[in-house]
């Protein structure tokens, strides 16, 4: 397990729930609720195998714990995110079909950049 902080991670973790233009009108999904999302390091000086919740509203990706999250999930299930807390940031994409998904994530924290994949099941 490699670490740092964990705000990059984290960052990139919430990835996981998101995508299309911010500009663009979604009502309720088929992805609205909780999830669990687990993110794993490939490269780069970050905490690996950490796990967190996010929850999806009509659309929209929110975070627990302080980090700003901005991004949605397509009714298609494509995801995008953007997630950063103080200096660090992290950018994902990926793909949530029925009750699972999964993506990869890009970040840079106090130690540099990271990245690596994500991966996400249904509360």
């Amino acid at each position: 397990m490699k670490s740092i902080s964990l705000s990059p991670v984290v960052a990139a973790a919430a990835a996981i729930a998101a995508v299309t233009a911010a500009d663009a009108a979604y009502a309720r999904t088929s992805f609205d609720g909780p999830w669990n999302v687990q993110i794993m390091t490939q490269r780069g000086e970050c905490d690996s195998g950490l796990g967190f919740g996010v929850d999806i509203r009509d659309g929209t990706v929110r975070g627990y714990g302080g980090f700003d999250v901005s991004g949605r999930v397509a009714p298609n299930g494509a995801v995008a995110v953007r997630i950063s807390s103080g200096g660090a940031s992290a950018n994902g994409s990926g793909r949530l079909t029925g009750s699972s998904g999964r993506g990869s994530w890009r970040g840079n924290g106090s130690r540099g950049a990271c990245s690596g994949s994500w991966s996400a099941s249904r509360r």
